[in-house]
């Protein structure tokens, strides 16, 4: 498996790294909202814990056909590139949702990994159909 940016021919397998920037702005979003509306405060810091928690455990690899979604080491689902349609990150400058679209279903994913690898990896695998 190779994490680095080495990207030059797409037959290896990626294994993005978490990034916990959503996760932490939402709970520390949720400390001064504290004071101001405590009932809005709650499910937004237990948000912000649960996708730190998602980032810590979840893991996107990109394989020359595939996305594959990891849970420690379990494999919880494949998504054969062959079967996409189109795909998107929104909000550029700030990524917080990436989206896909296959033949028979869309995804939303929350950005809890690296952003900058995530384009770079799509758009060698899977050039997006505009």
């Amino acid at each position: 498996m190779n994490t680095t940016a080495d990207l030059t021919a797409p037959t290896n397998t990626i294994e993005l790294a978490p990034s916990f920037a959503i996760p932490l702005v939402l709970v520390l979003a949720a400390v001064p909202l504290l004071f101001v509306q405590k009932w809005a405060s709650l499910p937004l810091s237990l948000f912000g814990l649960f996708l730190m928690y998602q980032a810590a455990t979840i893991r996107l690899q990109f394989t020359p056909t595939d996305l594959d979604i990891y849970r420690s080491s379990n494999l919880i689902r494949r998504f054969p590139f062959r079967e996409w349609q189109n795909w998107r990150i929104f909000w550029p400058a700030v990524p917080i949702l990436f989206y896909f679209k296959e033949i028979n279903s869309i995804h939303f994913l929350p950005v809890l990994f690296d952003r900058k690898m995530l384009q770079t990896c799509l758009e060698q695998r899977c050039p997006r159909r505009d």
